[in-house]
């Protein structure tokens, strides 16, 4: 009997942790690239959902989690569709406006893999944590829903992983997943419950953080 999984991930190492100067002269500073270790997380990624029968992935329009997942797309052959409820968590504290992103036709330029014909609409700037959990647990219900007998994996940002994964686990996950860079979540539907058999794994990896950062 086939047991839906969702996968849920966070990104690469990200340039402006690397080099926090990069912000300074950036042109779009709340937007930034992956890092060149972020890229071997990328691939070390992709390299560890081989063989798992993934068919959907979906993402954060950011580019830094578009960049992840086009490491996985191009390993297991996939399209990669961009969702902003996986978005970065929208916090005023964080960006002083909503952040700037290239455009969906930009992006696909540049990764061809981008699914331009999946479209959904952008989150309200500024939002509170309490917002931020609801939209990402949402999306992940949404989703898991929509595509009932695939398996998929979502590609966002430290707090979406936690948000996504709380929608179909509940709070526990708010306690429990230690969100760190490319970190890995995987729940599995069983009957009617969902169950957290990865939390926040980062063992495909060869470097991993030491202290979780989200900005």
């Amino acid at each position: 009997m086939f047991q839906q999984t969702v996968w849920i991930a966070r990104h690469g190492n990200r340039i402006d942790f690397v080099n926090p100067e990069w912000f300074n002269t950036a042109e779009r500073p709340y937007d930034p690239h992956l890092s060149d270790d972020g890229i071997l997380q990328a691939q070390q990624l992709a390299n560890r959902l081989i063989g798992e029968n993934i068919t959907q992935i979906f993402a954060s329009p950011f580019l830094r989690t578009v960049q992840t997942a086009n490491e996985v797309a191009k390993v297991l052959d996939l399209s990669i569709k961009l969702d902003w409820d996986l978005c970065e968590w929208l916090n005023p504290k964080w960006m002083s406006a909503m952040p700037e992103t290239l455009s969906r036709e930009n992006l696909a330029q540049h990764y061809s893999r981008i699914d331009l014909s999946y479209k959904n609409g952008t989150p309200q700037y500024p939002e509170n944590w309490e917002a931020c959990m609801k939209r990402t647990g949402e999306v992940s219900q949404r989703l898991a829903a929509e595509f009932p007998t695939e398996n998929i994996l979502l590609i966002g940002h430290g707090a979406s992983v936690i948000g996504s994964a709380a929608g179909l686990v509940g709070e526990v996950a708010h306690h429990e997943i230690k969100a760190s860079l490319c970190c890995l979540v995987k729940i599995i539907r069983q009957q009617e419950q969902w169950v957290m058999e990865l939390n926040g794994d980062t063992s495909h990896l060869y470097n991993t953080e030491t202290n979780v950062r989200f900005v």
